[in-house]
């Protein structure tokens, strides 16, 4: 059987997201003719931040829609979106942030650009990594459906006000295709595009700025990082504490200390570095009790 290097992983999952970017964006005729697909399947929720206004986006992202139903006065809550948040985060956590989500492809690629200086670990990141679960509490939440028009209708404040997601994947490509688009973008055009220039710089130096600081779906999905099925275990009786992990991890984590992470986005490298074969996974655990006693059930 293979057994993955560090480097045969990252190469996995590459090819992993870059598939799964290619086929959630897979309306092609949408960046021929700079319209956004329309069709039943854009009722449906995408795990990662996949904005809906991209030509070729087939379905939502889940923090759009979660905007969408509370800024509108017809609606309450919408337990499709929360539910699938829901089922998404307790099966995999921020393994979706790791694998399968389109920005944090486009972060991944960037952090690939050789730079003097690559910035691993900092004072200040401890603090700024909570404000993304600020963002969503205000800017997801709280903003959309409080502060309404004389309509009751409220704003999409973190589609409309931050997200660069939707800049690179929506803002740029539909102004490139649409000369009337172009005509009529102001100064929040601007702003957003600001904002989305800044993270790739910093993502060339940071790894992953926009889901360690910003994102709420990374936000939403870390908080079942503890209890999703997809974890990471750490066998005391193996590790050494040697901290080989948090050298091969890019966020900085010391997995012996804390294996369930609420930043860990379950890329995997950690494993793969581990000399002691201490770190592992549940669905290897599943997989060994399997092999050795024919059923399911955790040594």
């Amino acid at each position: 059987m293979y057994v993955w290097s560090v480097s045969g992983l990252v190469r996995l999952r590459t090819a992993i997201q870059t598939v799964f970017t290619a086929v959630t964006n897979g309306y092609y005729q949408g960046f021929a003719h700079g319209r956004i697909y329309q069709g039943d399947l854009k009722n449906m929720c995408l795990p990662g931040l996949n904005c809906y206004s991209c030509p070729g986006a087939l379905g939502s992202c889940p923090i759009g829609s979660l905007q969408a139903v509370a800024d509108d006065r017809r609606f309450s809550v919408s337990f499709y979106v929360l539910g699938f948040l829901a089922v998404a985060g307790v099966l995999m956590g921020r393994f979706v942030c790791g694998w399968l989500c389109p920005f944090g492809l486009f972060q991944d690629l960037l952090d690939r650009i050789p730079f003097v200086k690559k910035i691993r670990h900092f004072r200040a990141d401890r603090y700024l990594k909570w404000l993304k679960y600020i963002i969503l509490l205000v800017f997801v939440m709280i903003l959309p459906m409080f502060f309404v028009n004389d309509f009751g209708q409220g704003e999409p404040w973190f589609c409309k006000y931050i997200c660069p997601s939707g800049t690179l994947m929506a803002g740029w490509p539909l102004l490139l295709l649409n000369e009337g688009l172009r005509k009529a973008a102001g100064f929040l055009f601007v702003w957003k595009s600001f904002i989305l220039v800044m993270l790739i710089f910093l993502s060339v130096v940071i790894y992953r700025p926009f889901c360690r600081w910003l994102c709420p779906l990374g936000a939403i999905y870390g908080m079942f990082n503890k209890v999703s099925f997809y974890r990471y275990y750490v066998d005391k009786n193996k590790c050494t504490e040697c901290g080989e992990c948090e050298k091969v991890c890019k966020l900085g984590i010391q997995m012996y200390n804390n294996p369930d992470s609420t930043e860990c986005i379950r890329c995997g490298e950690c494993m793969k570095e581990c000399l002691e074969g201490a770190i592992s996974s549940s669905v290897m655990k599943v997989r060994t009790a399997v092999k050795h006693n024919g059923d399911i059930q955790e040594k």
